[in-house]
């Protein structure tokens, strides 16, 4: 342990901390703009500047390492001073455009200027001449708002591994780009979002669909219809003052009807199913021999990306059913048209969805017209649905609780937990371990496939076998899990692993690319314990017991990996170019 005085205040840390991190402990706020807790200090901003006495010089506290002794001031007259020119040279270089940003009154950058009392401008401004790039249709780069922190560049290269993002140039003409300052369309971008996740301003945001969805609900001809994914309903909440974590789903029910849709379901019925679907395909490969092992989990899109892209050996590992949020749209104008005797072309689907992925997913094959139109039309992220909330009007705090359509919103605790990391594989084994026994477990918890640790790794005993499972999340953590198929297929060894779920983000769903700003780990943490909340709250925990899910096959389906669930639930994937030609 490190002992030393921050602001006279005595503090003790673990040796290798910050500066930063002690300063947080002892409850003193330094600022930063480059710094994220996810991410290694950069010391890129300038603004965590320190005095250490004894040393005339200001260093800089979030890459700083705490040594014995140490007395730190971390506010005078002269800190404040030069902090307050830092944010002024990053205003020359920025538009003055609040009101039009999408981070306006949620920008860091917008924040600290507010704190400094800065009204004027000091410095000439120089802006670059660069356009907007909305090519991917899910997130927009503004390069003329990027304050070079560097947060996105390392997000994408390191906790991704994508290397989509990159500086260009030099000096005050830095900017951030794709290697070649070619269009992020055409680079290795998966659009998974954790870029806009973690921009401290709004030089990287998600493509703004709301104007389509109000035209939508403002159209008599359409008759809408929306979904909710499950890690929306422990997040939504915290644009509005609910401690992180808060489950608010029958009060979304609510809120959606207000909003005008006609008809309100749940995403996690599409997990429902997903679960009867693809825990069937592992059943077929472990005991039958009917596939290639392992079964590797497919309902993240953005993971999907970035396996056509770099992997796409692994095709045949990966399962084919459909997400939820696709199985749910074409049910909706499939199964539930019928029900209603709606015309499907008239029927609009709206996905509320905590990824930014999601966006490209529902037009990425053939597959996604199934129903013999676009099965899902428009993908909100978390933060627009928040958006849409408050242009509404609504007192979203005091609505009632509401139930959803029940055809297709019921769900089980299975369905719910695919909002966390290692939930979708839990799902799947809880009904896997049904199929092959006959009953349920008598403990339907695996907490040893639970938390935030990159590569989790287990063997589940059922009915005298032991499945072999690796979850991983982030995809900086995916190479680890593959490379150990590819060695175990190149020796003629038996595989590791007989199952794998891997999510692009980090904590699954909860951290989604389209989730509120400022994820954490704390923040990923507390929203998945919301999920389990649910699940553990649920009547039916498999998704199996669902009854609406057993009409859906009775009536409509007929069993699943049947013709029709082939045809209407599954999909296909190809090898990708990383740079589009």
């Amino acid at each position: 342990m490190i002992k030393a005085k921050i602001n006279n205040l005595p503090v003790e840390v673990q040796e290798g901390e910050s500066i930063l991190d002690a300063a947080k402990k002892a409850q003193i706020k330094i600022p930063t703009l480059c710094k994220h807790p996810d991410l290694p200090a950069g010391a890129g901003c300038g603004l965590c500047i320190v005095r250490i006495k004894g040393t005339p010089k200001m260093l800089r506290a979030c890459c700083t390492p705490l040594e014995e002794g140490m007395e730190i001031t971390t506010h005078d007259p002269e800190i404040v001073a030069v902090r307050r020119t830092v944010l002024e040279l990053i205003l020359s270089n920025h538009p003055n455009d609040c009101l039009q940003c999408g981070r306006n009154n949620n920008c860091e950058l917008q924040t600290l200027v507010a704190d400094f009392g800065i009204r004027e401008e000091s410095f000439q401004k120089f802006l670059p001449d660069v356009a907007k790039d909305d090519s991917t249709r899910t997130i927009v780069l503004d390069a003329q708002k990027c304050i070079r922190c560097g947060r996105c560049v390392k997000v994408c290269q390191e906790m991704q591994n994508v290397w989509a993002l990159s500086f260009l140039e030099r000096g005050f003409c830095t900017r951030i780009s794709p290697a070649g300052d070619i269009k992020l369309a055409d680079s290795p971008c998966i659009r998974c979002g954790q870029c806009s996740n973690h921009c401290p301003t709004g030089a990287i945001v998600e493509q703004d669909e709301t104007a389509r969805v109000w035209e939508l609900l403002q159209n008599q001809d359409k008759y809408c219809v929306v979904q909710i994914a499950p890690a929306v309903r422990v997040a939504i909440g915290e644009a509005f003052g609910y401690p992180i974590g808060t489950n608010l789903t029958k009060k979304l029910y609510a809120l959606l009807r207000r909003l005008g849709f006609k008809a309100v379901f749940d995403t996690n019925f599409g997990a429902d199913v997903t679960i009867m679907e693809e825990g069937s395909e592992f059943i077929q490969r472990f005991l039958h021999g009917k596939g290639t092992l392992p079964l590797i989990t497919s309902c993240c899109p953005g993971w999907v990306d970035f396996m056509e892209k770099f992997h796409p050996d692994m095709v045949d590992h990966f399962s084919s059913c459909k997400s939820p949020h696709e199985i749910v749209g074409v049910l909706s104008k499939t199964y539930y048209a019928n029900k209603k005797n709606i015309d499907p072309k008239n029927i609009a689907v709206v996905s509320i969805m905590p990824c930014t992925a999601k966006k490209n997913e529902i037009i990425r094959c053939e597959e996604m017209y199934a129903s013999g139109c676009q099965d899902v039309d428009v993908a909100l992220t978390t933060r627009e649905l928040a958006r849409m909330i408050k242009q509404a009007g609504i007192d979203f705090v005091n609505l009632p609780d509401e139930d959803p359509d029940h055809l297709l919103g019921d769900y089980t605790g299975a369905g719910v937990i695919f909002g966390a990391t290692g939930g979708v594989m839990e799902a799947a084994l809880r009904t896997a371990y049904f199929l092959l026994n006959g009953k349920n477990m008598q403990k339907v918890e695996l907490n040893q496939i639970r938390g935030l640790e990159g590569v989790k790794v287990a063997e589940i005993p059922i009915n005298g076998k032991k499945i072999r499972v690796a979850v991983a999340h982030g995809l900086n953590h995916v190479e680890y899990v593959l490379d150990k198929v590819r060695e175990a297929e190149k020796n003629g060894e038996e595989m590791p692993y007989h199952f794998i779920e891997v999510m692009a983000c980090l904590g699954g769903c909860v951290g989604g690319g389209g989730q509120p700003y400022g994820v954490t780990d704390e923040l990923r943490t507390k929203r998945a314990a919301g999920i389990y909340q649910d699940d553990q709250g649920s009547k039916l925990r498999c998704s199996h017991e669902n009854p609406f899910v057993q009409q859906l096959y009775k009536e409509f389906l007929g069993k699943p990996l049947g013709e029709k669930s082939e045809h209407l639930l599954h999909t296909h994937y190809q090898a990708r170019p990383v740079y589009a030609k």
